[in-house]
This record gives C-alpha cells, structure tokens and sequence, in this order.
C-alpha cells in the first residue's frame, strides 16, 4: 500500500544539546528523516535547541525552532502550524519523554496530531520496567531474576532475595544514567539512592547479575503489515558489565551460533510485535551465556531509532532513520527502494563480506578525579568506525582513528610492563583495556589468566594473539631482508607503515618505499550491503591490502574535505556541521567532493552526503593514499577542527595544496612568538608572554611577566591541559606535568589579565576583504574556557569604542594572516583596551551557533571563498532576533564524585541556544547577576 496521504505535515522533535549518552547520532537520525519526509512532499518542522548540528540548519528543514524541548514550545508550533503527525523517534529519550508528556497532557488530541512510528503502548511497556518484564513473561521470552523498587526500603527487601552481585537500572533515562553494578552491601545504600534520585519517576529496576555474560544487539525494522527485516546484528567485545555505549563493539556479530542467531532474531521479532503496533525502528538488546549452552535473555527494546542505529547504518550502507521515517507514513518495506543498490527493494536483510568495529572515545583528562572504571553507566564522549576484511585489520584501524597518540593497537613502544598494573586494568574495565590486553599478551600473560579476568570471548583474546605472534616474526627481520608476503600479511591485519616501521627499527617513509617497491598497494571497496550479489551504485568506500580496486577516478575536478574524527570535547558535532557546508558549497561551485571521516554518529560519513565517502582514519597514511588516487585539486582542512589542521603541516610537505587559509598562515597563527610579533607590528596589545622549554625558564620568565600566568601547551584544542597558576611552586609542577604529557609541544606562558570581560569575534576574509560575521560577549569573565561560557550575541555591554577596537582588530589580524575562509579571534577587555589572546584561521565552535541566530549559512560563504568565490559575490542578509545566548550544558551527572570547578579548560559535552527579545529578560539577569557579583569580589 502507498503512503497515508492524509500526512500533509510532520513534526520532528529532536534530542536537544549534546550530552554523554545522547550525542550527534541522533541528529543524524533527525536529518536522515527530515530528508526522506521531504522527498515525499511532506512539509517537515523540526523542533531542537542544539545550535550545533546540520540538523537545525534550513538545508534539513522547512521550518526550524531553536526552542527548549518543552510542552510549551510544541504548543506554540502547532499554534503556528498546521500539524498532522508528530514523528518522535529520532529525538532520542529526550524526544520520546516529550512526546509522552504531551500526550499525557491531551496536547496532541487538543491539535488533531496523531503520533506515528511508535505508539504509546510501546513507549509505556519499554520504559516502565516492570510492565517490560510482565509482557516478556507472557511471552515466553526470558529475562534475568528482576523486581521494581520505588523506595529505598523495597530496593533494600530485593537485594535481601537475590543477593550480590546487582545490577541498578533507573526507569527513564538514557545512557545508563544513575545505573549500577552492586557488588557487595557496603555500596548498595549509596547506589540505590543514586539510582532513585536519577529515575524522574522515582523508580529503579534490580537485576541480578549476569556478569560475563556476551552482550549483543539487533537492529529491526517493520512496516504496517507486520513484515520485519533484521538490519545488524552487533556484538560486543566486551561482556555483561559494561555499557554497550562504553563497549568496543563488532558487527556483524563474529561468535555466535547461528542457531543461537536464529533463535535470537526469532526472539526479537516476538518481543517487537508483542510492545505494540507501530511502523518503524527498534533496537533489542540480548545477553547470552559464555559456555556452550548459549542461553539468551532479553535485557531490553528500544521502540526508535537508538544510539546503535547510525552505527548499523553506516556498517550496513542500510539506512534505518530514512527507511523507518517512510515506514511511519504508511510505506511497506517491499515498495521502497535499496539505497546502496537502486535496484532491489529495502525489504532484505544486509549481508556484510567485511567486518566492522568501533571503539568509543573518552575525555577522562577532562574530569581530573573521576572514576575512570567503566560500568552500567555511560561515560564515553565519542566513538570511530572502522572497516576491515577482518576483524583485525577493522580493529587496527579503528585504533589509529582514536587520536590519542597511538599508532594502531600496538607496535609503538608504549606498552606497560608493570604487572600488577596490567593484572588490575583487565579485572576493572577502564577506557585503555584493549591496549592492556595486548600488553598483557606480549609481556607473557597467559590468554587463560586475561581471559579469567576480563570475561572476553576467547575468540577475540586469540586475534590479538594472531597479531603479536605476527609482530614476533616481523621483527627477526630487517627491512632489507623482510619478505614480501610477511610485509603483505602485516598491512591485510590493518598495520600501519609507521608500525611496521618501530618493528623494523626503520622509518616509515622506508616502509612505504619498500612495499611500493613490492606492489603492495591500498585498494578500495564498496560497502554494498549484499556481499557483492548485486551491483552497488552508491559511492560509500573503504580501503583494504586486495588486487581489484572498485573506486574509479573520475576526470572531474575535485576536492578533499578531512572531517573531524570522533567526537571529544572542545571537537564536537559544530565541525560535522561546518563539514557538511562545505561539501554543500563545493558542489555548488561544480567540484566533486571528497569526505575522509570515520565517525560513524554524523551526517558527513552519511553516503548520500558527499559524491564520494571514504570511511577512513583520518590519519596521514590513509589520507594521503586516498589523494594520491584521486589526485584533488586540494584539501579543505578548515573545516574539521584541530584533527584536520594537525595534517596541514604534512601536506604542504608533500606538495599537497591546502585550500584556503596556507599552511604558513595557519602555523603563524599558532606560533605565539611569530604571531605576537604580528600583533606588535600592527600596534595591537596583546599580554605579555613567552615561550619557555623546561621548569627552570618558566620560573624565570614568571619574574617578568608576573603572577597569575596563563599555563598552555600549543596545538591543542578545547584548553587541553590549560591552567592559571599563582605562584612558582604551581608554575613548576603544571610545566613539568605539560612537559610529560604533551613532549613535542611548546609551552606558553601568558600573563593572564584578571577581571577581564572576553569577547570573540568569527570573520570570512577573501584575502583582501573582511565580513564579521559576529561578535559574542561572555557573561562569564576571563578565565573561563570560551566553550564553557555563556555568550551573547550581539553584546549587550561593550562600549562602541571597545566594539570599533574589535572590528578594526579583526580586519587587520586575517589581512595579516592572509586569511582565505574562516578566523576567529577571542579578545580580552580591560580598562575599555582590547587585548588579543589567540586567533584561529578555521572553523570554530562558533560559527554554527551565529549561522543560526542571523539565519545565514557562513561555512557555505567561507567554502566558496576558498574555492575562489570573492566577498562581493554575497549579498549578507542576518537576520537579528533581539538577542541569542549561547548556554553551556555539561555532563558532570556521570561524575558524581569529582569538583564542578570551571577555568581555562573546556568541560562541556554540548550547547544549547536561547533567544531573548531584550535585556530585561529573566533568564539572562539571573545569569548576568552571577558575572557581576564574582568581579565585585
């Protein structure tokens, strides 16, 4: 049957800021459906405060609200707009929550808006987990021993029954918020009370525990005749125990049965059509017994598209929030098409011919104090995505995609060799457990012992043990005498040039000479979603050590845009946003566009994005074989934050032209003592610095420049390892820990101007003209890191001189720099002088949020103007809606136990937009009230 025509309309709610557990995958969900309602017709609203993403940006939607996520705000949209479905389920738990508080309060039957793919059944028998363990049992399906506690004294009667260990699940939440594992009574009290307090509802779910249990998961969808397709099936590397958004994860799923397979997906589709009777997503999740009985049990359903849905739709080329948005209007799965191979229909389940896996990413150096062992409840920031034929190779490049200075798993001289550390890592999950298993194994550990501890399969246990023996071998030899088929070996297991190279006591660039010479070359295939049984049209890519190479070079001109990498704090979903423009604006500019990016949550790895998607590490080895087969007019590193702009100096090195902003620019504007040097040539204050090698000369220079400093390394983004000191003793020991950390980096040293007001301002330079696009005022004073502040926009207390100071500023630093695309400058303002403390020629976290306000696409402006375009080809038309204020929204829920302390260093996981329409509002004096009573002291 086609469509339900009577869906004229739709509204989307999305999930709000970014936060632990509820990240950019479900803005990609939100555009994803967003643009498949519009291909229908569909006139699409879409409600999100999060200034951040593509998804509220006009290129997703017909009409966008930067509103808070709360009933009145849907009020007000269907008091403006006729509205006749309301889609709920890319909005992750923030966007169901709502939807049901509305349907509660009789809004939708008040407006004539009906709710489609889910219903309320649903959303009510998942949510409340002892309705969830009701319908299982009457279904047949088995869960854990369980028991709803809504008060401390019932929390205290379950544990008295089943005994340790316990698992705490709080109804109503997400990313395992409040939720945890008890493992004797002397911590129950305390987690029990966590747990209640994080349940809106008041209400907790105790599980006995299933530790070491292998947890899996399916990703479904069905249409309104009951037709089901399993999408992914994805497996966890690491057992019952640890969130599965904290967990490596492997798809498909690599040991299990496929009996046991068979009778899980039966399962599932039960469990599917027994919560309700809706068309769309749903995620179930599975534990199953590590012996050989394979026992399964549910542990819960997800009625939406859920966090590991854009995961499965990038490892399947599958995509779940398009097809279920065109399932919640009435389609069958059997009457639309397969995106990755426009003949067949989307009726089939995906079959992979690689494998796929990701590891998720951590900000643990953020949170100084925190408890960094990994649990029921989510913690992780981010995740990469990567591709292989083999697990091993997929799991090598995944390591070199996580940016945290290692080179792949292994083969670089960082192991650790105390062993009473090693022993203590694997018994207690932490964010570097993997590489503690493989040193573990290369320094003798029995694969008994490690798997005793930490409950792996031992399948996976024995492909880490395949790569070390293979390493063993590698290093009898010297480059001179290294086989062919073992170098051949190496790079098929995922090794990069710069491994092989430490095995080999050689450099890298030897190592690529050598298998050049040998005619081993990186070959791309196509993800196609059926293992090659019918032919894939759509250009979606990985790289793999084969003969045959399916992506074909065409002969127009084109361009490399270098995405961002995984999501972290201070290098968030703001950069997906900026990338996605620019592969907008090249096409625009008639380029083909190239997009290199392995995190799998956003919407530039989306294949329908750019002409051609490379699902890569952005890491030099793989970019630069990607251009060398492309052969770009250039490479676009503005746009995907420090992750990009760390390549630049590489580039120009290897004659590669960077487009924009050149790399001489680009390092004079990170180069404090060149680009102070800039600044006093042109007459513009900056403090006083300095640049200092060892704690002797910082201790030194400190008696010149005078306490407090500003303590920062170079390079970094975010204000990583950033810290005003007071005194000497607090100079030295910060240096000495910088110097540590961070060994290749200069460190700065600034006198820091107390009681100063920042600002900022984000311009577009052609190279001879300028455009401010904006010009942000900090509530906060400085001191606190720019992304952790609340900002307004425009000012609303900077005098006009001090204003005139700024733009004057702004346009002699990006003429000075020859700026070609984007800068921005954070100024300081004190006594009414306007000092300079850094200057970024790039994208930054900003510019979305400004883009939003005035209602004008800048990165699709600046992306041209790199590409040649001048500043006159644009008419600049913003948009003033009184006053926005950007709003920090911070994730320190998941750090009970540290200081919710703010300075130099950015902690905020994501960002909220609010508009008010003058100065006397409320909200804003409450918060300017706070800047003020802090400088009178």
């Amino acid at each position: 049957m086609p469509k339900d025509n009577s869906i004229k309309s739709v509204l989307i709610i999305g999930s709000g800021p970014i936060i632990i557990g509820q990240a950019c995958e479900f803005d990609y969900s939100g555009s994803q459906a967003a643009k498949s309602l519009r291909e229908e017709g569909i006139e699409v609203t879409l409600i999100n405060s999060n200034p951040a993403t593509i998804m509220t940006d006009k290129v997703t939607a017909d009409h966008i609200y930067l509103l808070p996520l709360e009933v009145k705000s849907i009020i007000k949209i269907l008091n403006e707009r006729k509205i006749d479905a309301v889609l709920p389920t890319m909005g992750g738990q923030t966007g169901l929550n709502l939807a049901m508080k509305c349907e509660e309060m009789g809004v939708w039957a008040k407006y004539g808006v009906k709710m489609i793919g889910v219903d309320v059944e649903a959303i009510k028998v998942t949510e409340d987990r002892d309705l969830f363990r009701i319908r299982m049992n009457e279904i047949g399906v088995n869960m854990a021993p369980s028991r709803i506690a809504k008060s401390f004294l019932e929390g205290k009667s379950v544990a008295q029954e089943f005994g340790f260990p316990l698992v705490i699940r709080p109804s109503f939440t997400l990313g395992g918020s409040g939720g945890s594992v008890v493992y004797d009574k002397e911590n129950f009290d305390a987690l029990l009370n966590r747990g209640l307090q994080t349940s809106p509802i008041h209400e907790v779910l105790i599980d006995k525990a299933v530790l070491g249990w292998k947890e899996y998961e399916l990703e479904l969808l069905r249409d309104k005749n009951d037709n089901v397709a399993i999408i992914c099936s994805i497996e966890n590397f690491d057992p019952m125990g640890v969130h599965t958004g904290d967990s490596i994860t492997v798809a498909p799923a690599m040991t299990l049965s496929d009996s046991t397979y068979q009778k899980m997906r039966t399962m599932a589709i039960k469990m599917m059509r027994s919560i309700g009777n809706f068309s769309g997503g749903c995620n179930v999740q599975f534990a199953v017994s590590n012996d050989d009985k394979e026992e399964i049990i549910a542990i819960e359903i997800n009625p939406r598209v859920s966090r590991s849905s854009a995961l499965a739709s990038k490892a399947t080329g599958y995509p779940i929030a398009r097809i279920a948005s065109k399932l919640a209007i009435g389609y069958q799965l059997d009457e639309l098409i397969n995106q990755i191979t426009k003949s067949t229909s989307a009726y089939f389940e995906p079959t992979l011919d690689y494998v796929i896996v990701k590891i998720p990413r951590w900000n643990f150096d953020k949170f100084k104090g925190c408890n960094r062992e990994l649990g029921f409840q989510m913690k992780s920031v981010g995740e990469v995505m990567a591709i292989g034929r083999s697990f091993q190779e997929a799991l090598q490049k995944a390591c070199q995609s996580l940016e945290i200075k290692r080179n792949g798993l292994g083969a670089d001289g960082k192991e650790i060799t105390n062993q009473a550390e090693l022993l203590n890592a694997l018994e207690k999950p932490s964010w570097n457990r993997l590489f503690m298993i493989y040193d573990a194994m290369k320094m003798g550990i029995s694969i008994k012992t490690i798997q005793k501890l930490t409950r792996i399969d031992i399948w996976f246990l024995q492909q880490i043990e395949e790569l070390i023996a293979l390493e063993r071998e590698i290093e009898k030899h010297r480059l001179a005498d290294l086989p062919k088929e073992l170098l051949y070996e190496a790079k098929q297991k995922g090794y990069a040039d710069r491994q092989i190279a430490h095995l080999l006591r050689c450099l890298e660039s030897e190592v690529y000479s050598k298998r050049k010479d040998f005619g081993i070359n990186r070959v791309y295939k196509l993800v196609d979603t059926c293992a090659a049984e019918f032919e894939a049209k759509t250009p979606y890519y990985y790289s793999t050590f084969e003969d045959e190479n399916e992506s074909v070079r065409s002969d127009k001109k084109k361009v490399v845009i270098l995405g961002s990498g995984p999501n972290r704090i201070g290098q968030g979903i703001e950069f997906d946003y900026s990338c996605v423009h620019g592969v907008l604006a090249a096409k625009e500019m008639g380029y083909e566009t190239i997009m290199i990016n392995c995190n799998p949550e956003t919407v530039s790895t989306d294949f329908s994005t750019a002409d051609k998607l490379y699902f890569e590490p952005v890491f030099w080895e793989h970019i630069y074989d990607i251009i060398l087969h492309e052969k770009p007019e250039g490479v676009i590193v503005q746009l995907g934050g420090q992750t990009a702009l760390k390549l630049a100096e590489k580039l120009d090195r290897y004659g590669i032209k960077i487009i924009g902003t050149d790399f001489k620019s680009l390092d004079l504007a990170e180069d404090r003592g060149s680009f102070s040097t800039l600044l006093k040539d042109n007459n513009i204050p900056y403090p006083e610095f300095g640049v200092i090698e060892d704690a002797e000369e910082a201790i030194t220079l400190s008696k010149r420049l005078g306490f407090p400093l500003l303590v920062r390394p170079s390079y970094v983004l975010g204000g990583q390892s950033m810290k005003i000191v007071i005194n000497e003793q607090e100079l030295e020991q910060h240096v000495v820990k910088l110097l540590n950390d961070l060994p290749d980096n200069k460190v700065l040293l600034d006198h820091f101007l107390q009681g100063a007001i920042e600002a900022e301002a984000d311009a577009i330079c052609d190279g001879k003209d300028v455009y401010i696009i904006g010009i942000m005022e900090h509530i906060e004073p400085a001191g606190i890191h720019s992304g952790d502040s609340y900002a307004v926009l425009p000012p609303f207390d900077l005098s006009e001189d001090v204003i005139n100071q700024i733009e004057k500023h702004t346009k002699t630093i990006a003429l000075a720099l020859n700026t070609v695309g984007l800068l921005n400058i954070q100024f300081a303002v004190k006594n009414g002088v306007v000092y300079i403390i850094e200057a970024n020629p790039r994208a930054s976290r900003t510019v979305p949020f400004i883009a939003k306000a005035y209602d004008e696409p800048y990165v699709n402006y600046a992306t041209k103007v790199m590409l040649g375009a001048k500043l006159s080809d644009f008419k600049f038309e913003p948009k003033e809606k009184g006053y926005a204020i950007k709003i920090p929204v911070f994730s320190y829920e998941k750090f009970p136990e540290i200081q919710k302390e703010l300075g130099p260093e950015m902690k905020s996981t994501g960002e909220a937009i609010y508009f008010i329409d003058d100065l006397h509002d409320e909200y804003f004096q409450n918060i300017y009230s706070e800047r003020n009573l802090y400088l009178s002291k």
